[in-house]
This record gives C-alpha cells, structure tokens and sequence, in this order.
C-alpha cells in the first residue's frame, strides 16, 4: 500500500499551482490505469479534484464507467463531491492518506463510502502515509501564506 501511495504522492506533486493532492487508480491485476493531480487551477472546472480526473481517466481507458474491479489511491480523505463519483463508479475499495477533518467523506466527517443507504459499502483504508501526504499540504498552504 504504501508504494501506490507513493505514486499518489508523485502525482500530487504535478499540482503546479492547485492544492497538491494525488490519485491513482489500479485495476484488479494492480496495473496502475489513472493518475492525477487537482487540476482546479488549472482547467477552472471546480470538479476538478484529482480523485475526479482520476476516475474520468481510468472509465476512457477501459471504455465502461463502473470501475467495479479497481481501487482508488489518494493522498487526501475524499470530499463529498468525490464520494458520490467514487459511489456513481462502483469502486470497491478506496485507500487515503492524510484524514481531512474538515470535509473528510470517508469517516472523519462525513461516512458517505459505507452508508449503507447509498448503496455498495466500500472498503476505506485511511492514514496510510499520512505524515507524508499531510506535511505535502501543510508546505503548500504555509508558501501560499506566505
């Protein structure tokens, strides 16, 4: 796990000028099919977290957008905008950095990945790398600051 979080992390790190947070998308054989930044700034599209671009991604490449067999590796707890894409995907199964108590859809705030009443429950695993991927940010938002 913390090799395919390594890459979100490389990922995050093609941010330029957005908030740097990283996602890939591996398929059942752990063939790595998406990788993303935020490309907010970039595109001026406010969907455009790196767990979206990600999901956008890997749906092209395999021509189908469930992405029943795949798993979704990002550097930050999904909002709740990216739970409903991860949802509306049928990915089974989401691992994440950093927890995000603010907006975290993924247990910290909010549970949205395994409410039962919105469908398939999705394996979450959360903190892996955490210091790393929460120190990415922490850089970031301090230069901003500054």
């Amino acid at each position: 796990m913390q090799d395919l979080m390594r890459l979100a992390l490389n990922a995050a790190k093609q941010s330029g000028e957005d908030v740097p947070i990283g996602a890939i998308i591996i398929d059942a054989s752990g063939e790595v099919i998406a990788s993303s930044a935020n490309n907010r700034e970039l595109t001026s599209d406010p969907t455009g977290h790196a767990e979206i671009v990600a999901i956008r991604d890997a749906s092209n490449k395999l021509g189908d957008w469930r992405l029943t067999n795949c798993t979704l590796v990002v550097t930050l707890e999904p909002c709740v905008m990216c739970a409903g894409a991860i949802q509306a995907a049928r990915i089974p199964k989401v691992i994440f950095g950093a927890f995000d108590e603010a907006v975290g859809a993924a247990g910290s705030r909010y549970d949205l990945l395994r409410d039962e009443k919105l469908g398939q429950q999705v394996e979450v695993i959360g903190g892996v790398l955490k210091e790393e991927c929460a120190e990415l940010l922490e850089r970031f938002f301090q230069d901003r600051r500054s």
